[in-house]
């Protein structure tokens, strides 16, 4: 089974070599590694395509021509990694905020499930313990108001760790999402609920990021904030036609 992880990167020429070399040292045969960098002033690009000489066949590139967002770096990660013969097409920070070891766990987790989520929110996970009070108050609320918003039960919807099957990325309308920023996230996790798709939860401790700094602003929040009801009623028509025979979470791993 080949796994792809795509990574976004932007800036993140302390990590990339760190979780490149994390990553391939995990227990999991046929891991590869898709670097999606928006031309990052810091060289994180030409890194990147150090690593893959380093590593033939096993780290693609792909070079954009500047900083065009979270979503469709994601968009086109997914074309391009379902093009080149994943089996598993995963989503994964650059800045060891997730840890890469979970990976064993989510992977496994895609047996009985469509795609699995890495969670803060179920029994097991958390938030880095050195965050303060408000920016843990701050993440909880974010997602208990998308949450209650949307009215479905996926406790981490904000969270950037998924893995997803094939199918469920080929079965997704890839095409309609519109959302850029982290609400684009809570768009995915949104979409997949309206579509039935099998989803395990696996707790994951979310670390702070170690080096480099935070691409999470106030513009971002703001714009979560208001798309979270547009996202509602773009998928109303999904929604309705999921609503009869609703699949149950898988229980949480």
């Amino acid at each position: 089974m080949q796994v792809t992880i795509i990574v976004p990167t932007y800036n993140e020429a302390e990590n990339l070599p760190k979780l490149v070399s994390a990553l391939f040292a995990l227990p999991l045969e046929n891991l590869n590694v898709l670097v999606v960098d928006d031309n990052s002033p810091a060289g994180t690009g030409r890194i990147a395509d150090e690593l893959a000489g380093q590593h033939p066949g096993r780290i693609l590139v792909t070079h954009r021509a500047g900083k065009l967002g979270l979503r469709t770096a994601y968009l086109e990660g997914f074309q391009r990694a379902i093009a080149e013969g994943a089996d598993v097409v995963g989503q994964m920070d650059a800045d060891f905020s997730h840890d890469p070891a979970k990976l064993v766990e989510m992977v496994a987790a895609l047996q009985t499930a469509d795609v699995a989520f890495g969670s803060r929110y179920v029994p097991g996970g958390s938030v880095d313990v050195d965050w303060p009070l408000w920016r843990k108050s701050l993440s909880a609320f974010g997602n208990f108001y998308a949450r209650t918003i949307l009215g479905f039960p996926l406790r981490d919807v904000t969270t950037g760790y998924r893995l997803w099957r094939r199918d469920a990325i080929l079965g997704m309308p890839l095409e309609r999402i519109q959302s850029s920023g982290y609400v684009f996230l809570v768009e995915m996790a949104y979409i997949a609920w309206c579509l039935k798709y099998r989803v395990a939860q696996v707790p994951i401790y979310f670390a702070d990021r170690k080096f480099g700094k935070s691409k999470m602003s106030l513009k971002i929040q703001m714009e979560a904030a208001f798309r979270v009801w547009q996202v509602k009623w773009n998928y109303r028509d999904l929604r309705a036609k999921g609503e009869a025979g609703r699949r149950n979470l898988i229980p949480n791993s």
